[in-house]
């Protein structure tokens, strides 16, 4: 939208109002454009922080509660679980 400098001061909160709205303004001097105005995006939570704000994930304290952690053998048969090699290799 292209509005006349004069016009945008005259209702430069209307205009502030409109870009924030997220309308993109073209303010015109003697019909060429001189400058634009746009909104700037509220700020958006990142992370887990969005994800609980959007309600994909909940969080009503204490710990996670996991699975047991699962054994894995070597090639199908029946091996060394591999916390066990893990703890061997750091001893």
């Amino acid at each position: 939208m292209q509005i006349p400098l004069n016009e945008f001061r005259a209702d430069l909160l209307h205009w502030v109002a409109q870009a924030q709205a997220g309308e993109v303004i073209e303010i015109t001097s003697h019909d060429q454009p001189v400058a634009r105005v746009i909104g700037i995006p509220s700020a958006q939570p990142a992370g887990l922080t969005r994800l609980k704000t959007l309600g994909a994930v909940q969080w009503v304290g204490g710990k996670p509660n996991l699975l047991s952690p699962i054994q894995l053998a070597d090639g199908g048969s029946e091996g060394t679980p591999l916390s066990s090699i893990v703890l061997e290799e750091r001893g």
